[in-house]
This record gives structure tokens, sequence and C-alpha cells, in this order.
């Protein structure tokens, strides 16, 4: 039987990359996102690599709107075999630590961290009762390592990153995989941020499932950097 992907903010860059690699080893894709244009563009690529895929226009931070189209994917492709997180946290919602306001950080709770726990309520259950399943959390740098000019994205991420970790250690005997890839570079082709590279360090880490998190690219070292 076919696995399932949902691609939970699923975009042209990273999220068009995991779908094709995903795509080819096998998977049918479910691609979430609210920008209806860009996930045409995505079902076109996936479309001419014969690659079974859907579309769910929806905007993750409403939840309501959310939890339904997480179930209209249960309902049209009958389970939910990974789940992939990266919703885009791009540099224009930005905030130096210095001038982080309360609805800085709100908006990245709204459109990060909650969305994250919904999904995840959302595909468990049917992961438990399965013994097996897969979740993979996407983020930036700043989950990892306190940014001053990322503080309101940082803030989300790190909670993120530590709802992640208890995620993997409490599921990890239970036969699902929890992963955490944090990318400390641009996303952007024929760079060292290529997307399709990056896919394929997701996918790896999925397939080998020996570790909970790494970084892209691997071997950075958070004690060296400055700001």
């Amino acid at each position: 039987m076919m696995k399932t992907i949902a691609i939970i903010g699923a975009g042209p860059g990273l999220g068009l990359s995991l779908a094709k690699k995903f795509g080819e080893n096998g998977f049918k894709v479910a691609a979430v996102a609210r920008n209806s244009e860009k996930l045409a563009l995505i079902m076109n690529e996936l479309n001419k690599q014969n690659i079974e895929a859907k579309s769910y226009v929806a905007d993750i931070a409403d939840l309501i709107a959310l939890k339904k189209v997480l179930q209209a994917i249960k309902q049209d492709f009958g389970h939910i075999d990974v789940l992939e997180f990266s919703p885009y946290a791009g540099p224009e919602i930005f905030r130096h630590v210095l001038e982080t306001k309360p609805e800085h950080v709100m908006e990245q709770v709204n459109s990060h961290l909650l969305p994250a726990i919904l999904s995840v309520n959302e595909v468990l259950p049917d992961m438990i009762n399965s013994g097996s399943g897969a979740i993979l959390f996407t983020t930036g740098l700043s989950a990892m390592f306190p940014m001053p000019f990322t503080s309101n994205v940082g803030i989300a991420m790190s909670g993120l990153r530590n709802y992640a970790t208890n995620l993997h250690n409490e599921l990890k005997e239970k036969g699902i995989f929890v992963g955490h890839l944090s990318i400390g570079t641009l996303i952007q082709p024929g760079t060292e941020g290529d997307p399709d590279v990056i896919a394929k360090a997701w996918y790896d880490l999925y397939e080998r499932k020996n570790h909970f998190e790494q970084t892209f690219p691997q071997g950075i070292d958070l004690t060296q950097l400055s700001f």
C-alpha cells in the first residue's frame, strides 16, 4: 500500500522539493498552503512526474480550517503516514529582540506553534494505533540558537523544537519517528541551500531514523555563531 505524506505550509521551494523526493520514493502527496497559485505550480510539477497528489487551500493559522483540511486528507487518501510541517517564515517578518512586541510573538505562535500542535493532534491517534508513522518539523536555526535579529520567530521556533523533542522521546518506543531539521542557510536553487539538496537530507534522515535532529548544512557549530 502506498504511503501518504502531508506537507503543511507547502511552497514552490522546499515544499515542492520534498513532494518530489517523497513522491519518487512511492509516496502520494497532500500539499497544504494558503496560496492557491503556488499550490497549482506544485501540482503541475508533480503531475509531470506522475506523482499522485492533491492540493488543499487553507490558512494554517486558522485552526478550524486546518483541522478540516487534515480530516479531508485522511478521507481522500485513507491515512497520513508522514506529516511534514514547514510553513514559511521569511525575513520580512523578523523582529530584532529590542523591537519585539507581544503581537510580533503571537503572530508566530499562531502561524507556527499552534498549527503544529493541532496537526499532530490530528494524525497521532492513527499513528499510535498502527504503530508506525513519522512527524517531521522543519525550522530555522533560531530554533536552536538565539539570534537577536529573529527574536520573535526564535521564540516560537524554539518552543516548537521543545515540543518536537518531547514528542520524539515519548513516541520513539511506539514505532513513530519524530525528526527536526534546522536550516541555517537561505533556501535557493543552485546554492548550498538548494531545496532539492535539503529535501534529500530530510529524506535520508527519515529513512535512517537514527537520530532526532540535525542542522542543514550539517555540522554547523552553534557555539561559533555571533551577531
